[in-house]
């Protein structure tokens, strides 16, 4: 039976996989939302965080230091079959018990990182490439709790932008991209 993180992830994959097959080659210098990264850099972080959290629901310690160039061969396949292993594994019961020995931090809150960060970023990509996004709305009211709880943190590690202002008629989503730092709207 999946666990609610890995239903979201599910759904979250759903909606990054075809963004990442739609990626063409000529816009992998495009700049995206995040500062500093271009599309191919940003792909290659997502890839890297999505084998990173496969390991850390089997509480494995992943190698956080390296972000290898994964644009070689058919990469846009690669990266839908670890979008699934990721999916599987966070939809083990098991991978949601106890205390991330990697993280200090509970199982399922890093299940919850990880979901911010396929969605986030899956919208950052479409948002580059000039293709559509559209999250699950429940993993974005999960999301925008954890976002206001993490906030302070995550952007004095430099993880989020400074928040932006949005009109008081955004959506959900719009308001969890502001959370992070990201406009919806240009």
């Amino acid at each position: 039976m999946a666990t609610q993180i890995g239903t979201m992830l599910a759904a979250a994959s759903t909606q990054t996989v075809p963004v990442v097959r739609g990626i063409r080659d000529d816009q992998l210098g495009h700049p995206t939302p995040c500062d500093d990264f271009q599309v191919r850099d940003l792909f290659n972080h997502l890839y890297q965080i999505v084998i990173t959290f496969q390991e850390l629901a089997a509480r494995k310690q992943p190698d956080f230091a390296t972000t290898p160039d994964e644009l070689s061969g058919d990469w846009r396949t690669r990266f839908a079959e670890q979008a699934g292993r990721l999916v599987e594994a966070w939809s083990d019961p098991d991978a949601l018990e106890g205390v991330s020995p990697a993280m200090g931090m509970p199982q399922e809150a890093v299940g919850q990182l990880i979901l911010l960060d396929l969605t986030v970023h899956g919208w950052d990509l479409a948002r580059a490439t000039g293709q559509r996004y559209t999250p699950d709305q429940a993993a974005v009211r999960l999301l925008t709790r954890l976002a206001e709880q993490m906030g302070p943190q995550a952007r004095e590690m430099g993880v989020f932008g400074a928040p932006v202002e949005v009109a008081e008629t955004a959506g959900a989503f719009e308001r969890l991209l502001a959370l992070t730092g990201r406009k919806a709207t240009l």
